[in-house]
């Protein structure tokens, strides 16, 4: 391969290596853990995972989680 060849191979990599950070970052996917809690992956750098009885009282609080968020929304930071 000649050094151009080379470079544009490399540019290629570049950019598809960018995608598939870009397109795995946005998706969330589930996973039952061995000790039997349902981890969601894609939230960040490690699942989070919650036993099913966590994840129903947290799912029960949506409503109130949202008020919480735009009655802070000044105070709270979002992740970019």
């Amino acid at each position: 391969m000649s050094d151009e060849e080379l470079r544009l191979e490399i540019e290629r990599l570049r950019a598809e290596n960018e995608a598939l950070k870009r397109s795995a970052s946005k998706v969330l996917s589930l996973r039952v853990s061995e000790k039997g809690a349902v981890s969601v992956y894609g939230l960040g750098r490690f699942p989070v995972t919650l036993y099913k009885e966590q994840w129903l009282r947290i799912l029960d609080m949506a409503d109130e989680i949202k008020a919480f968020i735009r009655q802070n929304e000044e105070r709270l930071r979002s992740r970019v």
